[in-house]
């Protein structure tokens, strides 16, 4: 049987209104099933909140705009993954607010920087971009050693998160700015409270100046957690036996 178009191609409203009924169609086949789902974003182990001190971390990341030059996804493609490491996962970012996905590179991607370079290496790197990467166009953030963290507001941070569905604790939110000081300073009395409060946090003065809590601090200590939370290998051995 022969269906011709014409009669519909010929008519402006009657292809208006089926062209309605198409993407109403489409928009419910997508829409509908979401209300029936307590989460569309499969949690993964080892995925936590942001310690105080690497959230003010990424608040200095996203002022700075570093996320329009540094995407945080590696897709599910050979070169992506057998550069930068397994591909990411939704999960990764379900405490993002705004997450740091992109298509954007003039840098490589970072979803995975963390524990790649040392923290003297990422210091250097941010005060002369070029002494350790000569083709870098990256501008100096020299100024982040010499800007000290402000403080009193880190409780507040929080708490905006917790508004938007981040599982901080009240116990978190109570002991945000002696997490914020302890996470920089190993011999702090807080330092080990850090780290059960947050799983997998790295404790350790991240600037070389144990003497100043400074945005360069916060800046390495988001850089080194990135990517370090999940357990890949786990992932790994799955595909494998595929």
């Amino acid at each position: 049987m022969k269906f011709s178009h014409a009669p519909i191609e010929k008519n402006a409203t009657l292809l208006m209104v089926l062209s309605l009924l198409v993407v109403s169609i489409g928009g419910i086949v997508e829409i509908a099933p979401l209300f029936y789902l307590e989460n569309t974003i499969e949690e993964v182990e080892g995925v936590r909140p942001y310690s105080p001190l690497e959230l003010k971390g990424r608040n200095v990341y996203i002022r700075e705009g570093c996320y329009t030059c540094h995407s945080q996804m590696i897709r599910p493609f050979r070169d992506e993954v057998e550069r930068y490491g397994h591909y990411s996962l939704a999960a990764e970012s379900m405490y993002d607010h705004p997450f740091q996905w992109g298509s954007k590179r003039t840098g490589p991607d970072l979803a995975r920087v963390g524990g790649r370079y040392s923290d003297e290496w990422h210091v250097q790197h941010l005060l002369d971009p070029r002494s350790v990467v000569p083709e870098s166009i990256m501008p100096a953030y020299s100024f982040l050693a010499e800007t000290d963290i402000r403080t009193d507001n880190i409780a507040s941070h929080l708490e905006a998160n917790q508004a938007v569905g981040v599982p901080y604790s009240d116990e978190m939110l109570e002991n945000a700015l002696v997490d914020l000081k302890a996470q920089a300073d190993p011999e702090a009395d807080g330092a080990f409270d850090v780290a059960e409060r947050y799983p997998g946090a790295q404790i350790r003065d991240f600037d070389g100046n144990p003497e100043r809590l400074t945005e360069m601090d916060a800046l390495v200590a988001y850089l080194q957690m990135l990517g370090t939370l999940v357990d890949f290998s786990a992932y790994q051995a799955e595909e494998n036996l595929r």
